[in-house]
């Protein structure tokens, strides 16, 4: 089944995609930063979010795995 079927699945993609982005820009901002409109800036934006919404997304991620252990 495709992540974009299954509701668990397409969360985890995106906070995935979110942390991913964060990292990279953190260690090579020149990556990311290149390109901010477009398809490519999706990756742009999701490191933006994963600065601004620290917290929040650390808390989802945190979740997203008790959920993932647990089976559910």
């Amino acid at each position: 089944m495709s992540a974009l079927f299954n509701f668990q699945s397409l969360l985890l993609v995106l906070l995935l995609l979110i942390c991913t982005c964060t990292y990279v820009r953190g260690a090579a901002p020149s990556i990311v930063d290149r390109e901010r409109e477009g398809f490519l800036g999706l990756f742009w934006k999701c490191a933006r979010i994963g600065e601004r919404l620290s917290p929040y997304v650390s808390l989802a991620c945190v979740i997203m795995a008790v959920m993932i252990m647990l089976g559910k």
